[in-house]
């Protein structure tokens, strides 16, 4: 958004040279606070907005539930929205394209021993793939989200830059590594200078009904983040037996299926909370879907500083001979400093500075640079991470 008056014969807010009024932006609007307000704020600069809500899933059983993206009552507030500010609004059924891009991976990737990010899943294929071409079908010049990240112009070259945004405590950025060079020049997020108070502000002054709506906590479709009901709603063969081991091969118990585990889980076990030969707490250090094991040890067994990264999505060329870089491994991580390494057939190798504890399989590395080695908060990009080791014992899994 910007605080001063546009001039129509030049770049408009959105940095489009055209006036705001000429200016399709298709909005995508979950029936949060924050997609309602950039479509409000949008419309008040008298830009032609078009609202879009998708329909991701059955959400019959879900119309009362909160906390939670995507579900009835979230469709039905949208479209209120709309209403009451006086743009077109539509629902598109993308019950299909989710289950199969999404919700089959989902469950996929439980069933290997992995631990998925199904909202990266979500603005890699629904999102940014679908819904784009949708947007772009409607004659829209750009799409607009409520993601908290900033969109920069790099002034020497030109190019559209993915930047955390202002308020780190909101960042986003690291559900949307996956966005594409060719994506982020249609995309927009106008509140990635703003905190979330700001945002609520603007809602309570634009009197939108949503205004104290609650922030989504869950994944859409998992309630009450009950990840191991959906995986077996999906594939009732989930649930095998076998046994805990500890990494000395001692049997310490059973389990109900490797979808009840992650790495870096420390309870729930279900081995009667009993301790290393240190006295130290157990820790799940594997998840083994051929053995049908979940191996247990100390904290110091997760210890890993080498990471191998596929299918990575770049924003900008990374050499071979590496770059500093801070990486995420984790949404809800502090980034951590690391030396990145390009390679060969869509991998990249990050070595830390220091070792991590609990780094699994199927959660994403997201990595943040700059072009002169000062802030970095500039998106470079990531992969999906699929072995991680530690270089002081190097066959650790």
């Amino acid at each position: 958004m910007t605080d001063t008056p546009t001039n129509s014969l030049g770049p408009n807010s959105l940095g489009i040279a055209k006036a705001p009024q000429d200016t399709r932006v298709v909005v995508a609007m979950s029936g949060g606070v924050d997609s309602s307000v950039t479509a409000a704020l949008l419309h008040e600069e008298g830009y032609d907005v078009v609202g879009v809500t998708l329909q991701l899933y059955d959400h019959g059983a879900a119309v009362d539930r909160k906390g939670a993206c995507c579900a009835g009552q979230d469709i039905y507030d949208a479209k209120r929205v709309a209403e009451e500010k006086g743009f077109p609004h539509y629902v598109l059924n993308y019950e299909d394209n989710f289950k199969q891009g999404v919700m089959d991976n989902f469950v996929e990737s439980y069933m290997n021993g992995q631990t998925p990010i199904p909202c990266v899943r979500c603005n890699q294929t629904v999102k940014f793939k679908d819904l784009l071409k949708v947007a772009k079908d409607l004659g829209a010049d750009c799409m607009a989200t409520g993601h908290y990240i900033q969109r920069v112009t790099n002034e020497e070259t030109g190019q559209a830059e993915l930047h955390r945004a202002i308020d780190h405590t909101k960042d986003q950025s690291y559900f949307l590594f996956a966005t594409t060079q060719e994506q982020l020049n249609f995309l927009r997020f106008p509140l990635g200078g703003w905190t979330k108070d700001i945002t609520r502000k603007h809602a309570e002054r634009l009197g939108l009904l949503v205004c104290d709506k609650p922030d989504s906590q869950d994944i859409c479709f998992v309630p009450n983040g009950d990840y191991a009901s959906v995986v077996k709603k999906i594939r009732p063969d989930a649930e095998k037996h076998g046994n805990i081991v500890h990494l000395d091969g001692r049997i310490m118990g059973e389990h109900d299926g490797i979808i009840h585990y992650t790495i870096g889980q420390r309870r729930g076990l279900g081995i009667g909370g009993g301790n290393n030969d240190d006295n130290s707490p157990f820790y799940v250090v594997r998840v083994d879907p051929q053995s049908n094991q979940v191996v247990v040890g100390p904290k110091e067994a997760l210890a890993r500083d080498i990471i191998t990264i596929t299918d990575c999505n770049w924003l900008t060329e990374i050499p071979t001979e590496g770059i500093k870089i801070n990486v995420k491994l984790r949404s809800v991580s502090k980034a951590a400093t690391a030396i990145l390494y390009g390679k060969e057939n869509g991998l990249a190798e990050i070595h830390l500075d220091a070792a991590q504890y609990g780094i699994a399989a199927g959660q994403a590395a997201v990595c943040y640079g700059s072009d002169n080695g000062a802030m970095l908060d500039r998106v470079l990009g990531g992969g999906w991470i699929i072995q991680a080791l530690n270089s002081q014992m190097p066959l650790a899994a």
